[in-house]
């Protein structure tokens, strides 16, 4: 058989070349959603023999198809969930609260999220990584049931060895503990964090963690992006923030985190259950997985709606309801995020919104922790510019918070950056709030920021230096994969 390929090598990598090619083309043809996609990706696979086929094995598959586990859990906790049904919001209710074009965004929001407006809910802001970390080690530290932890990035640093340290603790007083960590963020940290968590017997996964030379193909540009933390099934920690020291500390880097109770916390409970789940093929359906409603009242709280994306069958669905929320807006839209790079779709929505009158703020990092996402960003901040969208460099240190608010009334708030990796390649959970409260915090937050803040315009990109706009666009052409 070796001889055979050795002596006929040129002839097998051809054949080879064309079988490939030709699976690879058809796949890109058969599922990408947008033409320009596809033909992008069959002009890499027919250009580039065999590389390009490898190449888009790695980079281009952007879909899992995964069983869903949310309806076995509700066969088996048929009972909770029936009691859930009553926080329920209806739409009428949306609409005496915040108005008809609120009971529009409800609406939408039933049909493409898959998980109810619930009442009920409280949710708090936490600002630093200190008041998040302390918060979570407390929540950890007062489990008697289960912890659930899912997050993209867990150093095994202070931070991360005193989280893991908690978690620890807990499952050896008896509590169910299970940590699910990125296998891309599982790296960020040499030697990494689930070592230290294994040798203590915590059950702990990398998600997308099968490797075959280091990938797992063809899944292996698909990660999870989410930061859960569900204790006892009553309190959740939701937001941007990984586990790591440099959120904390007097020059620490800024982020945003929500600690939530009430009856989303189900829904937040359900996703990373699912994420355990599609990794470890175990189903979490021992009473210590329960939901507890300890003082939640109907029609009371926070309304709150988990919005659950990723490449499988939630596929831009924070995308979806973010371009329904600039179709509503009718004063402001205001934007904190670290990687602003969306699609065309998505800033026409802005643009449309902004030439209705709605004054559009977009904020972001003066300096980037990420150079090549800075570069792109700059390259793409006219197209918003032009339209009336105002832009502001925010000085200090850097902020990875990933903010909403529409009309001092609708938040949108959790992991998802407005770039294309996070509103189609990662796994996402964010939350829909209505709530003029949390919205006028989020609100004050931006405000001092912009305190500090240069804002960009239009002359001050072209009067850059040709050169720098020249790299600033060529590594604008990759930004659906940065």
């Amino acid at each position: 058989m070796f001889a055979v390929i050795e002596t006929y090598w040129a002839e097998t990598l051809a054949v080879l070349s064309v079988v490939l090619g030709t699976v690879a083309a058809i796949h890109a043809a058969m599922t990408k959603r947008e033409v320009r996609s596809a033909l992008g990706w069959v002009g890499v696979i027919i250009l580039s023999p065999l590389v390009g086929a490898l190449i888009y094995a790695v980079a281009g598959i952007n879909r899992i198809r995964r069983k869903s586990l949310m309806s076995r859990r509700a066969l088996a906790l048929d009972e909770i969930w029936r009691s859930l049904s009553q926080f329920a919001i209806s739409r009428e209710q949306v609409i005496a609260t915040f108005g008809v074009r609120f009971g529009q965004m409800k609406l939408l929001g039933d049909r493409v999220t898959r998980h109810p407006l619930s009442s009920g809910n409280s949710i708090v802001l936490l600002s630093s990584g200190e008041q998040t970390f302390d918060a979570m080690c407390a929540a950890i530290d007062a489990a008697a049931c289960s912890i659930i932890l899912e997050t993209y990035i867990f150093d095994r640093d202070a931070v991360g060895r005193r989280v893991a340290d908690c978690l620890i603790a807990a499952h050896r007083r008896g509590v169910s503990v299970r940590v699910l960590v990125d296998a891309v963020g599982a790296r960020y940290s040499v030697p990494s964090i689930i070592g230290y968590l294994e040798d203590n017997g915590v059950p702990v996964a990398s998600f997308n963690g099968q490797v075959i030379m280091g990938l797992r193909l063809p899944y292996a540009n698909l990660r999870t992006h989410r930061k859960i933390l569900v204790v006892d099934g009553a309190v959740a920690f939701v937001g941007g923030m990984n586990i790591r020291a440099g959120f904390t500390g007097p020059e620490a880097a800024r982020d945003t985190h929500f600690r939530i109770t009430g009856p989303v916390v189900a829904d937040i409970l359900a996703v990373a259950a699912e994420d355990w789940h599609f990794e470890t093929k175990e189903v979490l359906l021992s009473p210590a997985w329960s939901i507890r409603l300890e003082g939640a009242m109907p029609g009371e709280g926070t309304a709150v709606r988990a919005v659950v994306s990723g490449p499988d069958a939630h596929l831009e669905t924070n995308h979806r309801l973010l371009m329904g929320a600039f179709s509503v807006a009718e004063r402001t839209i205001r934007i904190v995020s670290p990687y602003f790079l969306p699609d065309t779709t998505f800033i026409a929505a802005l643009n449309t919104a902004a030439r209705r009158g709605v004054q559009v703020e977009i904020v972001v990092p003066a300096k980037n922790n990420l150079a090549i996402v800075a570069r792109a960003m700059m390259a793409q901040f006219d197209q918003v510019l032009r339209e009336g969208c105002r832009v502001y460099m925010a000085e200090g240190p850097f902020d990875h918070s990933k903010l909403m608010v529409v009309d001092e009334q609708w938040c949108f708030v959790g992991s998802s950056n407005l770039d294309s990796r996070s509103l189609r390649l990662n796994f996402e959970i964010d939350l829909e709030v209505y709530d003029p409260d949390l919205a006028a915090q989020i609100g004050a937050r931006i405000d001092a920021t912009l305190t500090t803040a240069q804002e960009l315009t239009s002359d001050m990109l072209r009067a850059r230096p040709f050169w720098l706009r020249l790299i600033d666009r060529l590594f604008w052409l990759g930004s659906p994969y940065l």
